[in-house]
């Protein structure tokens, strides 16, 4: 597959993340958890509030072979969108959309599950049931504890590639996101040799609508929406998505202790990529006050950065704070 790019394409070309597309695949992990061994933890914890939600209009959102109607992950309006306004979004999707939608991924009438085939015959009260469905499952089983930590992935998968454009270029940015990927100076080439399913997608031309790229903890490879006369939207997977499962890192240099303090030193070794106050606080498992005054310390001495982004301040270690660690 082909995205062709004309002269002034690439200055168009942006990345972003959405909650409300990570909310969305996770559900994948529901249909093949050993597809996702990253999330093994995160699906034991929740289990029991799982039982809670409408687990069969949830399941049906994702198809056996793992695709997505695309109604259900609209291309992020802006870098960093909230998940309440992606979902009032979702919630106004035209009624045709959806049953399109559902006809597109599920390929033909008899894969569709009853609860669709039921729910087709009124989209509109489907699109009620699926979008309170979502909301249910964000609140129960995402955003307290799963989200932030999602949250600090991306964001440190986006300052990476900032760092790519800048230091190698847009080609090697673009080959970098995915071994599927190749960039042969207009055009980027998207292998589906390893795709399960036989896809309808065809060459897309950017054409000035503005490519935008979409790091996500829910695919094993690049990959297109399933429409390819939508906006075009190329989602790939977030670099560094396997410390998802990881425990914080102990710090084994006793001298590194004795000069910073534990806890000090703890945060300057979760530093080596940008996090918040809040998403280290929930790594940590301890207070974001606590975790505040550390990281003022350590930022006065010039072993971190931070940069702010609207209302969240992300730290990261400096070339000081790298060598330090080293």
């Amino acid at each position: 597959m082909e995205f062709r790019f004309a002269v002034g394409d690439l200055a168009t070309t942006s990345f972003a993340y959405s909650p409300l597309q990570e909310a969305v695949l996770s559900l994948r992990c529901l249909h093949d958890p050993a597809r996702f061994p990253h999330h093994r933890p995160w699906l034991r914890r929740i289990r029991p509030g799982l039982e809670s939600l409408d687990r069969e209009m949830l399941t049906a959102l994702v198809t056996p072979w793992l695709w997505v109607p695309d109604f259900l992950t609209p291309r992020p309006a802006h870098a960093r969108p909230v998940f309440a306004d992606e979902l009032d979004l979702l919630r106004a999707t035209p009624p045709e959309t959806v049953v399109a939608g559902f006809h597109a991924a599920y390929r033909t009438p008899e894969a569709l599950p009853p609860v669709l085939v039921r729910g087709l015959t009124d989209p509109e009260a489907l699109l009620v049931r699926l979008t309170d469905a979502l909301d249910a499952y964000w609140h129960t089983c995402l955003a307290a504890d799963w989200w932030p930590r999602v949250q600090s992935i991306l964001e440190a998968d986006l300052a990476h590639r900032g760092r790519v454009l800048a230091e190698q270029g847009a080609g090697a940015l673009l080959s970098g996101l995915d071994e599927r990927l190749s960039w042969t100076g207009s055009r980027l080439l998207l292998s589906t040799r390893d795709f399960t399913a036989r896809t309808p997608w065809s060459d897309v031309s950017i054409d000035g609508r503005g490519l935008v790229l979409v790091p996500t903890m829910f695919a094993r490879g690049a990959q297109q929406l399933i429409d390819p006369a939508q906006p075009p939207v190329l989602m790939y997977p977030a670099r560094g998505r396997a410390t998802l499962s990881e425990k914080p890192p102990p710090v084994n240099d006793e001298a590194l202790v004795r000069l910073l303090g534990r806890p000090r030193a703890r945060l300057l070794r979760l530093l080596a990529e940008p996090a918040s106050t809040t998403e280290l606080a929930h790594r940590l498992g301890v207070t974001p006050g606590a975790v505040s005054q550390h990281l003022a310390v350590l930022y006065d001495a010039g072993l971190l950065s931070r940069t702010r982004s609207g209302r969240i301040v992300r730290y990261t270690r400096t070339r000081l704070g790298d060598d330090l660690c080293r």
